[in-house]
């Protein structure tokens, strides 16, 4: 009888652990990224989808930090924008829209970043105020055309929840606060470089690979 009941139990323990793998997110597929190797990037102006017209570039100030710290030559920032000016692309809609080989010819990079935020911003309810930034990324061989990694991720300043302890009228109170505090100091600029390091730091599942100035480029 005992030696019955384990066996199911070793049974349902087998099916609940095939259950969670098949529910894991499966392992991203770097073949072509290890293959391109890319050893400089070529961040973009975000496409911005929110209606949020500081989310472009209060993204494109912070992602050049978690590639650069990922061993990635990253171009200056101010360069390549003032170089899109100058050839008449003003949005980042334009720019997205140069095809790979003519961003290779003017900048020389090896791949671009490509992001769009979906998400920036602050939301109110009665009982709180929560600002939130998405964003998607793609990287692409500019020498190919070919999609080396995709990514996304999001974060927002309420992560740990909101426990003011002052029963209904402090609650009421203090999601006013930070409301105001929100939108008074752009709350989204700093949530904005949580997203970045979320979407671009090396080292997580599924993220981006080290590059050729990390020390462990190549264990990955």
């Amino acid at each position: 009888m005992m030696n019955k009941l384990l066996k199911r139990l070793a049974c349902l323990s087998l099916v609940l652990l095939v259950v969670g793998c098949a529910g894991t997110r499966a392992n991203y597929d770097y073949a072509a990224f290890k293959q391109s190797r890319p050893r400089s990037i070529l961040v973009l102006p975000p496409l911005n989808e929110s209606p949020d017209v500081k989310a472009t570039y209060s993204m494109l100030s912070q992602m050049t930090y978690p590639l650069a710290e990922a061993g990635y030559y990253v171009l200056p920032v101010t360069l390549v924008d003032e170089t899109f000016k100058q050839n008449g692309l003003t949005t980042a809609g334009d720019i997205h829209a140069v095809p790979p080989a003519k961003l290779r010819e003017i900048f020389g990079a090896d791949a671009a970043l490509y992001v769009t935020v979906s998400k920036y911003g602050t939301t109110y309810t009665v009982f709180d105020s929560v600002t939130t930034v998405s964003a998607n990324a793609k990287l692409l061989d500019l020498k190919t055309g070919a999609t080396l990694w995709t990514g996304s991720a999001s974060a927002s300043n309420n992560e740990g929840g909101n426990n003011s302890g002052g029963g209904l009228i402090g609650t009421l109170v203090a999601a006013a606060i930070k409301q105001i505090v929100n939108n008074v100091s752009d709350a989204g600029h700093s949530v904005a470089g949580t997203t970045s390091q979320r979407l671009l730091a090396a080292g997580r599942p599924n993220g981006i690979l080290y590059g050729p100035h990390s020390p462990v480029y190549g264990t990955d």
